[in-house]
């Protein structure tokens, strides 16, 4: 992923790291490059839970949301 001028899109927002992992895991596998953004709490039972992001660059948005589209069904 570029930092520089290249801007990110979130594809998808979970409450655990774990499931951000692999969904940027299974983006990176098909050629579409992702990062994990944020944190979760170290008390989720309590109910403090951040979201944790995944985001890709811009131009990879729209393919990478039909790539989540697609395998959400299986």
């Amino acid at each position: 992923m570029k930092t520089d001028t290249q801007k990110f899109k979130a594809v998808a927002t979970f409450n655990d790291r774990l499931q951000a992992e692999i969904t940027a895991g299974m983006l990176r596998e098909n050629g579409i490059p992702a990062g994990v953004f944020g944190a979760d709490s170290s008390y989720p039972s309590l109910g403090f839970v951040s979201p944790v992001e995944v985001k890709v660059n811009e131009e990879d948005y729209d393919a990478a949301v039909q790539l989540l589209s697609e395998t959400s069904g299986q």
